[in-house]
C-alpha cells in the first residue's frame, strides 16, 4: 500500500492538472485524509501524503468551506499524534498553514484559523517542550510569521505576548521570535496610520496589550482590509510619501521597544539584522514622534560593516532619514567606503557590481539633480578616478565602470583643461578596446567593446572630435573584420532609437556605405557587405547611387552569376528590395532595373532568378506607392497567412506569389543535430611489431609529413538532423533543406553549408557529416540554422540549438607512416615525451592527474576511451602509453600507472590545453568511481 501512495503523490508532484484529470479533487481530498488518520500507516508516508496539501493546496480545497473542513480535520489528526513523532507534528503545521492561507480562510478569520492561531501561540511559549524539541516551536514560528505576512495584523492584539517570547527566550528561536515580534510591530503601525484617527492611545494600547482601546480600531481595518494586501517595502526615498501616525511626542512605549530590539540586533545574523533593520526603519517613519536618532548607537557599527545585505539596510535608512540621521560627515565617509568597496580586490565582482549601482544610487541628504542621470554632488571626479575602467576588469565591471565614469564627465567639457583630461582617458580606453578587437579578440570582448561604444556615445555624442573620430576608427574595423557586420548594424540601430536627437547613426551608415563602396572587394567580404548595404537602404536620407552601382559593379566583373550561390543571391535581392521601396528611387529607376534583368537573365540559381524576374515587374510596372504597398507586406513576422488585396488587377497574384518567394522564419526550433550514436571500434593503429626506430628518425619522419603540401587534419563529426520536440503537422514532411553553420570563435575555419534531400517525421532521420578544420584545438559552439521547403512549397527559416564540440571530439589517431608498427610508435612517443618535459619555453607542459580506479575499472575505461590511441602493449600492466593527435599540430601524451591510486602522468606541445585536459579526466574518471579525482 504504501509503494502505490508513493507512486501517486510522485505522479500527483510531476503534472497535478494531469493527475487530477483521471480522478476528482474532492475524492483524492478524502482519500488523504482518510489515510492520516488511518493508525496502521507509517508517520513517514504519512508525512509523504501531507506533500500535496502543502505544494498545491488550491487545487484540492476548491473553496473556502471545504479548506476550513480540511484544516479542522488535520488539526483532529494533530491532537491525536503522540508528541514524539516531531517530524510529522511539523509537516501537519505547514499543511494546515498552506490550507488556511491559500483558501482565504486567514483572511476572512474564520473560526478554524483562529483556533489554529492559538494552537501555534500555545505551542510558541511552550518553553519546557513538552511537544517536542526546538523543532516544532521553530515551525509554529514560522507558520505565524507566514499567516502574518499574508495578513497582515493578523497578530496585531498580541505584540506584548510577542515582546515577551524574545526577550525570553535564550535558544537559537530567539532570532526567529526578533523577527516575528518585528514584521507583526511594522504592519500593526502601518494599520494605524491607514485608520482615521488614530493616534497615540491606540499605539500604546496595541504595545501595551489593553485590547479595549486597540479592538475596535482594528474591527474598522478588518472590514475595510482588501483580501489581497501584503504588504511591501514602504520605505520610497526621501522624495516619497510614507504613510504617518501622528502620535505627539509621547511615545516612549515604542521607543523602548526600538531600543531593546537594536540592543539585540547584534545577536542576529547579517541577513536577520538588515531584515530587523528594514521593518524598524519603516516603523520610525511612520511615527514621527520617534527621531530616527534612535539608530545613532547602530550607525558607526554599520557604517564600517563588510556585510552587503547590512550596508543596503543602511543606505535604506539614509534614504529614509537624510541628514534627520546622516551628518555631513557621515554622508562623506559613507560614499568613500562605497568607492573603495567598488574597486576593493578581496570582494567577488557581483558584490563590486552592487556597490557601483549603489553609487549610481545614492541617497543624498539634500540632492541637487534628480532622475537616473544625477549623481552624488560629492562624487568627484578625483574621487571616481580609482574607478576608472581598465582591459583586465571583467566585463560586467568593465562597463558599469564605464557608465558611472561618464556621467561623472559629462559636463567636463565645460570646465578646465585638466578637468577635461577625464574624457580623453576614456576615450582612449575604448579605442584600447579597439585595438584588442582588431587583433582577434574573443567574442566576449567584441561585445563588450561594442556595449562600451553604445555607452560612450549615449553621453558624448555632441563632442565631435570624438564621436567623428571613433566613427573612422569603426569604419576602418568594419573593412579588416566584416565578419563583425552584426554588431555595428546593432549598434547603429541602438543609437538611432535612444538618441532620436542625433543623426550619428545615419552618418555612420553613411560613412559604412563609403568605405564599402570604395574598398577593394574579396568574395569572402561580399555577403557582409551585402548585409550593411541592406542596412543603409533603410535610410531614407542616405543617397544610394553608389549602392547601385556597387551591385552592377558585383555582378557584371566578376564571376558571380556563373557560381550561382543561392545565400548570396539572396543577400543580393535583399539590397534590392530596401532599394525598391526608398524614398529616392525614382532617381535609381534605371540603374536598378539592369541589374534586376541582368540577375534574372543571368544568374546561376533559378530561384534567385525568380525572385529578381518578380521585382524586375513590380518596378517597370507599378508606381511608387503601390510597389511599396505590395513588398511592405513580405516584412510581417513568421510565416503569417493574413491576406490583402492588392491595389490593382496587374498584381492580383503577386501576393501569393511574394508569399511562395518569400523566406518565412519560424517561430519555434523545427530541426535539431543529435550526436549520432558511436560504435565499438578497435584500435585505428598498426599493432604489427617492428624494429623500434631512432628516437631522433622516428621524429624526423613524423614531421616532415607536416611539410607535405595539402597537408591537413580534419575533425569528422557525424548528426542526425532530427525533428525537434514540437510537433507541428506543417512541418512533418521538409524537402531541400540547407544547413547553414556560424563560428562563435576563431578556433576553427568557417564550415561550409550542408544540404540535405528531405526529412520526414516518420522515417529515421538522415546523417549530417561535418568536417571541423582546426586552428586551435579547444572546445566551441556552432551556431545552426536552416532553410527548408514544406508540401505547400513555402520556403521557411528556423534556428537551431546551438552544436556543442567537446574537447575530446578533437581527439585523432596519430598520423603516422603507414610502414609503421608498435616500435616506430614508441620511439615517437619517447620523443615528443622528452621534447615536452624539458625546462626551456618551448610552449610543453606536464601535469599528474590522479584517482581511484579499481583495476576493472581502469582496464574498461581504457577499452573504451583510450584504444584507439594506443601506444603500448594493450598486455602491459605495468604503464599504459597513449598519444592524441590534436590538429592541426598538437600532441597529448598520457603514460597512466596503477599505484595505490591511478597516476595520469600528462604531456602536452600545447600548456594552453591543461584546463581542457583536466575537465576531461575529471569527466572520464567519474563515470567509473565515485570518489573524488584530484
Amino acid at each position: 500500500m504504501s509503494e502505490i501512495w508513493t507512486q501517486r503523490i510522485l505522479s500527483f508532484s510531476r503534472s497535478p492538472s494531469r493527475f487530477l484529470s483521471g480522478t476528482t479533487a474532492e475524492g483524492f481530498l478524502a482519500e488523504l485524509l482518510r489515510e492520516l488518520r488511518d493508525d496502521r500507516a507509517t508517520y513517514s508516508l504519512k508525512v509523504l501524503l501531507l506533500s500535496p496539501l502543502c505544494e498545491s493546496p488550491s487545487l484540492l480545497c476548491l473553496s473556502d468551506l471545504l479548506g476550513e473542513e480540511t484544516a479542522l480535520e488535520l488539526m483532529s489528526v494533530f491532537n491525536q499524534c503522540p508528541p514524539k513523532s516531531v517530524q510529522f507534528r511539523c509537516h501537519l503545521l505547514l499543511a494546515l498553514t498552506s490550507v488556511l492561507v491559500c483558501t482565504s480562510c486567514v483572511n476572512n478569520r474564520s473560526r478554524a484559523s483562529q483556533d489554529f492561531l492559538d494552537l501555534l501561540l500555545q505551542i510558541s511559549q511552550d518553553s519546557n517542550d513538552l511537544h517536542g524539541d526546538v523543532a516544532l516551536r521553530a515551525t509554529a514560528c514560522d507558520c505565524l510569521r507566514e499567516m502574518e505576512a499574508c495578513s497582515p495584523g493578523l497578530l496585531s492584539q498580541r505584540l506584548e505576548l510577542l515582546g515577551g517570547l524574545r526577550q525570553r527566550e535564550t535558544s537559537r528561536l530567539h532570532q526567529a521570535y526578533a523577527g516575528l515580534h518585528t514584521l507583526v510591530l511594522r504592519n500593526a503601525v502601518y494599520q494605524l496610520t491607514q485608520e482615521t484617527g488614530a493616534g497615540a492611545e491606540h499605539l500604546k494600547a496595541l504595545l501595551g496589550g489593553n485590547t479595549s482601546v486597540a479592538w475596535e480600531a482594528e474591527l474598522d481595518l478588518l472590514n475595510s482590509k482588501d483580501d489581497s494586501a501584503v504588504l511591501s517595502s514602504l520605505i520610497r526615498g526621501p522624495m516619497g510619501s510614507v504613510p504617518t501616525l501622528q502620535t505627539g511626542p509621547d511615545c516612549k512605549e515604542l521607543r523602548a521597544v526600538l531600543s531593546s530590539l537594536l540592543e539585540e540586533s547584534y545577536l542576529l545574523t547579517p541577513l536577520s539584522q538588515a531584515a530587523l533593520l528594514h521593518r524598524l526603519t519603516e516603523v520610525v517613519a511612520m511615527v514621527p514622534g520617534v527621531s530616527p536618532a534612535v539608530f545613532r548607537a547602530q550607525l558607526l557599527r554599520l557604517l564600517g560593516t563588510s556585510e552587503v545585505c547590512l550596508f543596503h539596510s543602511t543606505l535604506l535608512m539614509k534614504s529614509a532619514f537624510t541628514d534627520s540621521l546622516f551628518s555631513v560627515e557621515d554622508e562623506a565617509f559613507l560614499l568613500q567606503r562605497l568607492v573603495v568597496l567598488s574597486q576593493h580586490p578581496l570582494l567577488s565582482p557581483p558584490e563590486k557590481l552592487f556597490y557601483i549601482d549603489c553609487i549610481l544610487s545614492f541617497p543624498e541628504n539634500r540632492p541637487i539633480g534628480c532622475g537616473d542621470d544625477a549623481l552624488p554632488v560629492l562624487l568627484t571626479p578625483r574621487l571616481a578616478s580609482v574607478l576608472v575602467p581598465t582591459v583586465f576588469n571583467d566585463s560586467a565591471t568593465l562597463l558599469a565602470r564605464l557608465h558611472l565614469l561618464c556621467l561623472v564627465y559629462l559636463e567636463e567639457e565645460d570646465e578646465g583643461e585638466e578637468e577635461g583630461r577625464g574624457l580623453g582617458y576614456l576615450y582612449d580606453h575604448l579605442t584600447s578596446l579597439l585595438r584588442i578587437v582588431d587583433n582577434g579578440g574573443s567574442r566576449e570582448i567584441v561585445v563588450t567593446f561594442f556595449r562600451a561604444a553604445f555607452l560612450f556615445l549615449s553621453y558624448f555624442f555632441p563632442v565631435e572630435r570624438f564621436s567623428h573620430s571613433l566613427m573612422e576608427e569603426l569604419c576602418s574595423l568594419y573593412l579588416r573584420h566584416t565578419h563583425l557586420a552584426p554588431h555595428f548594424i546593432n549598434l547603429a540601430d541602438h543609437i538611432q532609437e535612444q538618441l532620436s536627437e542625433s543623426n550619428w547613426a545615419t552618418e555612420f551608415l553613411k560613412a559604412l556605405q563609403g568605405a564599402i563602396t570604395d574598398a577593394e572587394l574579396t568574395s569572402k567580404d561580399l555577403s557582409w557587405h551585402l548585409k550593411m548595404l541592406t542596412r543603409v537602404a533603410e535610410e531614407g536620407e542616405i543617397k544610394q547611387q553608389s549602392t547601385v552601382n556597387f551591385l552592377s559593379h558585383i555582378i557584371t566583373s566578376s564571376s558571380l552569376c556563373v557560381k550561382g550561390d543561392w545565400r548570396l543571391g539572396n543577400f543580393l535581392l535583399g539590397v534590392c528590395r530596401r532599394l525598391l521601396v526608398h524614398p529616392g528611387l525614382d532617381a535609381l529607376l534605371i540603374p536598378l532595373a539592369d541589374v534586376l534583368q541582368h540577375l534574372a537573365c543571368r544568374y546561376g540559381d533559378t530561384d534567385i532568378r525568380d525572385h529578381a524576374r518578380l521585382y524586375y515587374t513590380l518596378l517597370t510596372t507599378l508606381s511608387k506607392d503601390k510597389l511599396a504597398g505590395v513588398l511592405s507586406q513580405g516584412y510581417g513576422e513568421g510565416g503569417g497567412q493574413a491576406k490583402k488585396r492588392t491595389f490593382s488587377c496587374i498584381v492580383a497574384e503577386s501576393e501569393g506569389l511574394t508569399s511562395l518567394l518569400t523566406v518565412h522564419r519560424a517561430k519555434t526550433i523545427i530541426l535539431k543535430l543529435v550526436e549520432e550514436p558511436q560504435t565499438e571500434t578497435g584500435s585505428g593503429l598498426n599493432q604489427n611489431e617492428d624494429n623500434p626506430e631512432e628516437v631522433s628518425v622516428a621524429l624526423g619522419q613524423y614531421r616532415a609529413q607536416f611539410d607535405v603540401p595539402g597537408f591537413a587534419s580534419e575533425i569528422p563529426l557525424n548528426y542526425q538532423l532530427t525533428h525537434s520536440e514540437i510537433a507541428d503537422s506543417c512541418f512533418d514532411q521538409l524537402f531541400s533543406i540547407r544547413l547553414h553553420f556560424s563560428l562563435t570563435d576563431d578556433h576553427y575555419e568557417p564550415l561550409g553549408d550542408v544540404s540535405v534531400p528531405c526529412v520526414f517525421r516518420e522515417r529515421p532521420p538522415p546523417s549530417v557529416k561535418l568536417r571541423l578544420k582546426p586552428r586551435r584545438p579547444q572546445p566551441t559552439s556552432l551556431h545552426a540554422s536552416a532553410i527548408f521547403t514544406t508540401q505547400d512549397g513555402l520556403s521557411w527559416l528556423t534556428d537551431l540549438p546551438d552544436v556543442h564540440v567537446a574537447f575530446q571530439q578533437t581527439f585523432l589517431p596519430l598520423p603516422a607512416p603507414e610502414t609503421w608498427g608498435r616500435g616506430g610508435r614508441l620511439s615517437l612517443f619517447d620523443g615528443l615525451w622528452d621534447e615536452m618535459s624539458r625546462e626551456e619555453p618551448t610552449g610543453g607542459a606536464t601535469s599528474l592527474f590522479c584517482c581511484q580506479l579499481q583495476e576493472e575499472a581502469l582496464k574498461t575505461l581504457v577499452e573504451k576511451h583510450f584504444l584507439p590511441y594506443l601506444v603500448s602493449d594493450q598486455s602491459d600492466k605495468e604503464e599504459i602509453k597513449v598519444l592524441f593527435f590534436l590538429p592541426p599540430q598538437s600532441h597529448l601524451l598520457m603514460r597512466i600507472r596503477s599505484e595505490e591510486t591511478v597516476h595520469f602522468n600528462v604531456a602536452t606541445d600545447n600548456w594552453q590545453l591543461l584546463p581542457h585536459i583536466n575537465s576531461y579526466l575529471l569527466t572520464l574518471t567519474g563515470r567509473h568511481t565515485h570518489l573524488t579525482a584530484y
